[in-house]
């Protein structure tokens, strides 16, 4: 990824694909994007889901790890150089069947070392889908 300050307001997901091809591959999409507060979205699809028709638990964490990751990264100390995620995890509320899904990650701790991600995941009717809590390592 370029350096924080480099943080689309025109394309935010074509910056979110340039930066991290693997968004694009899931067809993640940029809401929004700033160190406050990072929103995804990911449209419910055939092609993405599991038994009965719900939407891949792999999709759903990809989704939480990728907002949590450029969260993290507009948050790093001006030394770093990126981030990696050293842990995650995931609590499942509800499947998903339809729609889309909202991934909204906050940082929870900015260490010198390791930084802290929360990232609400919810559907288009604002239900609570799955909440995913990772520490990402600050890579210098």
């Amino acid at each position: 990824m370029p350096p924080p300050d480099q943080t689309p307001s025109a394309d935010p997901t074509g910056f979110l694909h340039s930066a991290m091809p693997f968004a694009a591959l899931i067809g993640a999409t940029a809401v929004a994007a700033g160190p406050d507060e990072v929103h995804l979205r990911l449209e419910w699809d055939p092609t993405r889901t599991t038994t009965a028709g719900l939407l891949h638990g792999g999709a759903i964490m990809a989704l939480a790890d990728t907002a949590g990751g450029w969260a993290a990264y507009l948050n790093l100390p001006p030394t770093a150089t990126g981030t990696a995620t050293i842990s995650s995890s995931t609590n499942f509320m509800r499947p998903l069947t339809e729609g889309h899904l909202d991934a909204v990650a906050r940082v929870l701790h900015k260490g010198r070392t390791t930084i802290v991600v929360d990232t609400e995941l919810r559907d288009a009717q604002d239900r609570l889908v799955a909440r995913v809590t990772q520490t990402q390592a600050v890579l210098t």
